[in-house]
């Protein structure tokens, strides 16, 4: 990378994060209606200084908060890198236990405490400011760059699919680059090659058609509440797998690489356990902590509610009884066939006298890249550039289900970046983000595109 780039960074490293500080206090809430204006507000924040930029941006309006779209697209013939982001926060709630207000950005102990310092206005800025240098020093990026930045992400991302689909000949790229992940851990830095998927569903059991007696009644008619624990209960086995018919048909197993790689990472399961509360690590037999949370697929019972759950007692035989649950999928499980084998398993095995409702809600298949891809060793080197450290590769047990959109829509798959520490408090009080890991991650970043401009186009 040219040498007056990295100089841009350093001198300008203080102005990048007041710039922060200024988006960080727009209170970009998308779950309340009460912060529209405000959400509106930080959209335009981000689309002005784009064109202060030199880039060409514009607010693409949705059936709910706008979407953000900028782009450089002056190296004709090199690839287009598209970078995702949101620019919408969650709600401070609690707001007590925030040492300082969750809108009023706050340097501590060298982290930058706010709402959306690291979910996801930081980790976005670090590619916006990236861009920057390269076009106020050089003048001109060694590929070409566009910007997607939603104001949806955390209430559901409802209209990106439409936006993606109806704008797809304009977003057309080689690869996408999302920073909403994190690293390993502090001087860990890593790229997340894969996600699981995931399907939820919500299943009611009836009995009586309403609460009865259980002095008068109960004995004689079936229990809505000890027929769905007797269902849930053969869920899994005593060595923990799935017991749905056909669940493990299509899971695409672990290379041994891959095993031997996440045996090797710095992992203290004790500690690990200690930090969440935990008695003993426990699932499915014959994988390791990191692998079940990575790389195998699960059976959760996320809610469980029947009869009176006041103070005190009530003696009834409850009239229904009802359990949220939530399936992560791995690499080739299908989500739709899956919810229909669960939904399949519940009855067959719904005890006599009672009935049953199934609903589903959302669902999204797994992502998994290819880890020997020109792209990820190109964004391994340029990460190894700014942070001194090679990246590890790892997997993440959550979901992200628009590098599947992107897949689907747009056909191409997505470099998943994080700058951030999974102890950044995301979704909670006293969210904070390094602002060592902010600059590196603008180092990086701006490393990024001049590792990217030598993947050979496909």
């Amino acid at each position: 990378m040219d040498g007056q780039i990295s100089a841009y960074l350093k001198t300008h490293a203080e102005r990048f994060l007041g710039e922060l500080k200024d988006w960080l206090r727009i209170p970009t809430v998308s779950a309340d209606p009460a912060f529209h204006a405000d959400v509106l507000r930080g959209a335009e924040f981000l689309r002005s200084h784009f064109e202060t930029l030199g880039m060409t941006s514009r607010l693409v309006e949705t059936p709910g908060n706008p979407v953000v779209v900028a782009e450089w697209m002056g190296a004709p013939g090199a690839p287009t890198a598209l970078v995702y982001g949101h620019y919408d926060v969650q709600p401070p709630d609690p707001l007590d236990l925030w040492t300082t207000p969750a809108f009023e950005p706050t340097v501590r102990d060298g982290k930058l405490f706010a709402r959306g310092a690291t979910d996801d206005k930081g980790q976005v800025f670090t590619h916006v400011k990236s861009v920057e240098a390269w076009l106020k020093t050089v003048g001109r990026l060694p590929i070409n760059v566009r910007f997607v930045v939603e104001g949806e992400e955390e209430v559901g991302s409802e209209n990106l699919e439409d936006f993606l689909r109806r704008h797809r000949e304009e977003l057309a790229c080689d690869i996408a680059v999302v920073s909403d992940t994190s690293q390993y851990a502090p001087g860990i830095p890593a790229i997340t090659y894969g996600l699981r998927g995931i399907f939820a569903c919500e299943v009611t059991v009836f009995g009586p058609r309403k609460d009865l007696h259980s002095g008068v009644f109960g004995g004689s008619v079936a229990n809505p509440a000890f027929g769905l624990a007797r269902m849930l209960a053969k869920l899994h086995d005593e060595a923990g797998r799935i017991q749905v018919p056909g669940f493990y048909d299509d899971v695409l197993p672990l290379t041994t690489e891959e095993r031997e790689q996440f045996a090797g990472l710095p992992f203290d399961e004790t500690a690990y356990l200690s930090e969440l509360g935990a008695s003993a690590a426990v699932g499915e037999a014959g994988y390791s902590t990191l692998e079940r949370r990575w790389a195998r697929p699960t059976c959760e019972v996320n809610g469980l509610f029947s009869g009176y759950t006041g103070v005190g007692t009530k003696t009834i035989v409850p009239a229904r009884a009802t359990a949220k649950i939530t399936c992560r999928l791995v690499a080739n499980q299908d989500p739709k066939k899956l919810v229909e084998a669960l939904e399949r398993f519940l009855r067959a095995n719904l005890p006599t006298g009672l009935t049953m409702e199934f609903h589903t809600d959302h669902g999204a298949p797994a992502f998994l890249f290819h880890p020997d891809s020109p792209y990820i060793e190109a964004a391994g080197t340029a990460i190894e550039r700014a942070f001194g450290a090679r990246p590890v590769l790892i997997r993440e047990g959550g979901s992200i289900p628009v590098v599947t959109t992107f897949r689907q829509v747009l056909g191409v798959d997505t470099l998943l970046l994080g700058w951030g520490q999974n102890t950044d408090n995301l979704h909670s009080p006293d969210e904070h983000f390094s602002v060592a890991d902010f600059q590196r991650g603008i180092h990086a970043s701006a490393e990024l595109w001049e590792c990217l401009a030598s993947v050979p186009r496909s």
